[in-house]
């Protein structure tokens, strides 16, 4: 029987170990989503995102070090980083080092066209965020762009027999009216459907509690026309339900009405190499001054750094919920 390789767990003064990373690819983006994106965003320029060679010495060490044993990846819209499918297959390698899962989460408007290089890349699953289906809906929450496209590419990754879920945040005032037909379209197709509570970090800053469509009220939806079913136990941050009717997966994010901080394992990398070890966290330290320098001992002093960024994790959303201030929006984090 193969033995996992020993690492030092990277473990929170609250005891939480952690096991997952998202790696922010960039902070580009081909839609400008209300509850991600700026109205206007800036884009940093190349040379302050982190390079090739220093985003992969950061996961090579942090698998084979600190037993990270998920790698997600992430943007912006990682399909726009142009060395992703070198990045994908030399990730392959950590495989040995203890990496069980390598994923990636995209809006699928480009996905058609690399749908097959991904399956052959390695890449284990796909997350795809969907928020409506209704085109004109759609078009309103993207920023003008087509939901064809989007539908092309989740059926070319079905096609190339990759694993997908749907990722979808309903707001009021903007798709709250989407519930069913997301249910029925994924339904249809037999894709694990996930509703995420709209969180305290958009890129324009308004936020409101009473916009929140909160997983509560998804579910007394749910209920008045199908039967739910609630799993045992939870999936990550997801509680799912079974559909008896339609025959689906449902899983519900509540990170603002029952935030799940206490078991939290993740962490996150945004593209200019700022570790947040909180989704809510308003800094981090910047790794990119380490990473850039490969100096005798360099290792030594980013695996300290890290070490302590992520012993100091705050407690989470559930401490302090509110809206979250500081310069940096979902779009440069990863989700």
């Amino acid at each position: 029987m193969t033995q996992e390789p020993q690492a030092i767990a990277l473990i929170d003064r609250f005891g939480r170990s952690k096991r997952k990373l998202r790696v922010s690819l960039t902070d580009r983006c081909n839609f400008r989503c209300p509850y991600c994106m700026p109205e206007s965003p800036q884009w940093l320029p190349t040379e302050q995102l982190l390079r090739f060679d220093e985003r992969l010495r950061l996961l090579q060490l942090v698998v084979s070090e600190f037993g990270i044993r998920e790698i997600r990846l992430t943007g912006g819209e990682p399909l726009l980083y142009p060395q992703l499918p070198e990045l994908l297959q030399a990730l392959q390698g950590l495989r040995a080092d203890g990496l069980q899962r390598l994923a990636l989460t995209t809006n699928a408007y480009l996905l058609e066209r690399h749908a097959e290089m991904l399956k052959q890349a390695g890449l284990d699953d796909l997350n795809v965020s969907l928020d409506a289906l209704d085109p004109p809906c759609f078009e309103r929450l993207s920023g003008g762009r087509s939901i064809q496209p989007v539908l092309a590419g989740i059926d070319a990754a079905r096609q190339q027999g990759l694993p997908i879920k749907i990722n979808s945040v309903l707001i009021h005032g903007h798709n709250a009216d989407q519930l069913w037909p997301l249910v029925d379209w994924a339904a249809d197709r037999q894709l694990p459907l996930r509703f995420i509570e709209f969180m305290p970090l958009d890129g324009r800053g308004a936020w409101q509690r009473d916009r929140v469509v909160s997983a509560a009220e998804l579910l007394a939806q749910l209920a008045e026309k199908d039967e739910l079913v609630a799993e045992a136990k939870r999936e990550g941050p997801a509680q799912y339900y079974w559909l008896r009717k339609r025959q689906i997966r449902i899983g519900m994010i509540p990170t603002v009405s029952q935030p799940f901080c206490g078991d939290c394992d993740r962490l996150r990398v945004t593209a200019e190499g700022q570790l947040l070890a909180c989704l809510f966290s308003n800094s981090g330290p910047q790794l990119m001054p380490l990473l850039r320098n490969t100096s005798a001992g360099n290792d030594a002093q980013l695996k300290a750094l890290i070490r302590q960024a992520v012993w100091a994790k705050d407690e989470g959303y559930v401490s302090r919920p509110g809206y979250t201030e500081r310069p940096i929006s979902m779009h440069g984090i990863g989700g």
